[in-house]
């Protein structure tokens, strides 16, 4: 499983972006997917997750400013970021678990909120 994620940038805060990433190889056992984050001197920290059943959760501070989703058909999965905050400021990854879980990481995407 290959992951590439894309989307990150600066932006002001209050501002918003949407994160992409494009999975190619063996989709067929990956039980669930999620978004990471890893802010400057700190641990990768879950920011949000959706499993192959459709279920979302995410850690409080995201909770109704970002929304995790996917694009089955085009093996996509997406997290748009609302409100966006100086304390979002991160190298964001995607990550894929299979059933058997192993963990697949994309390279980061650098996100920026700053006036």
């Amino acid at each position: 499983v290959q992951l590439q994620a894309s989307g990150g940038g600066l932006v002001q805060p209050g501002g918003s972006l949407r994160l992409s990433c494009a999975a190619s190889g063996n989709l067929f056992s990956i039980t669930i997917m999620g978004w990471y984050r890893q802010a400057p001197g700190k641990q990768r920290d879950l920011v949000a997750t959706i499993t192959s059943g459709g279920s979302r959760n995410y850690v409080d501070s995201v909770k109704g400013r970002f929304t995790i989703s996917r694009d089955n058909a085009n093996n996509t999965m997406y997290l748009q970021m609302n409100s966006l905050k100086p304390e979002d400021t991160a190298v964001y990854y995607c990550n894929y678990r299979n059933y058997y879980n192993l963990n697949y990481w994309g390279k980061g995407t650098l996100v920026t909120v700053s006036s």
